[in-house]
């Protein structure tokens, strides 16, 4: 059962590694202890003696046995996680933070905007949308990358095309031979989606520059603030809103988010940096 002590870390043995692209892998772990998570919480993932960092798991909340966790290498932990060998263990700690309130989502066509790493907490939220897919009316999920090579998950995006209600756009900034899709910034994809606005939702995840850029192309859509969801990922470190190093001017991301819709936010400071 899993502890009740959110300090402590569970041990979890890395089972499976997957190359998702050349600087991103998905580490897949099994708890010592049954874990559990809400689509959109995060976890603080732990190397015994290196140091850890937050990730928001890309599986499915669904399945309290394994965890998949995936890593862009972006520093000294990641560089250690991404060496790190099948058998080994690392620590889980959390879940902490506010996810996606699903129930907002029910009866209604949920438009997904994604980007780049963006994609591995978005994934845990399409896998959630799939389970309940009786309640939801559509699921359009446009998602871009730098390149063809960049594109994460290319056997997921598979499975989504085949998935009754769920429709898949992708986009690359600079294309290739094989590239037989949209080229652009992801933000291109929307001109073409067909959505019933009024009665629709919207997730945004990715980097800043691209969560912002997508944000304000939704609002020209006539997306209210307040139906647009960001998953605002950015500076966390503690995970319990002790360091600060997270603090959004009047919040903490790893406390009062890491979801909040635009309204919320909209006024806070450095909103996209």
């Amino acid at each position: 059962m899993q502890t009740n002590n959110i300090y402590k870390p569970i041990k979890a043995q890395l089972v499976k590694v997957i190359e998702e692209s050349p600087e991103i892998k998905t580490l897949v772990l099994v708890p010592e202890e049954e874990f559990s998570f809400k689509t959109g919480e995060f976890i603080e993932l732990t190397i015994d003696g290196v140091g850890e960092a937050p990730f928001t798991p890309s599986s499915s909340p669904l399945d309290t046995k394994q965890l998949e966790v995936t890593v862009m290498k972006a520093g000294y932990v990641t560089d250690k996680m991404h060496n790190m060998q099948i058998g080994e263990y690392m620590g889980i700690r959390g879940p902490y933070g506010r996810g996606y309130p699903l129930e907002e989502f029910y009866d209604k066509e949920v438009l997904i905007l994604g980007g780049g790493c963006g994609f591995a907490p978005l994934r845990s939220l399409l896998y959630n949308l799939k389970a309940v897919s009786d309640r939801i009316r559509k699921v359009t999920f446009c998602y871009g990358s730098k390149t063809p090579a960049d594109c994460i998950y290319k056997p997921y995006i598979t499975e989504l095309r085949e998935t009754p209600k769920f429709e898949v756009r992708r986009s690359v900034d600079k294309a290739d031979d094989t590239w037989t899709e949209r080229v652009g910034v992801v933000t291109v994809l929307l001109d073409d989606v067909k959505i019933d606005v009024p009665n629709s939702i919207a997730v945004v995840c990715g980097p800043p520059i691209m969560m912002k850029f997508g944000t304000f192309k939704l609002i020209e859509m006539g997306y209210p603030e307040n139906k647009i969801y960001l998953s605002m990922e950015k500076n966390m470190s503690c995970g319990l809103g002790k360091c600060g190093h997270c603090a959004m001017g009047s919040f903490f991301v790893c406390k009062d988010g890491p979801v909040f819709t635009y309204e919320e936010i909209k006024n806070e400071p450095n909103l996209w940096i």
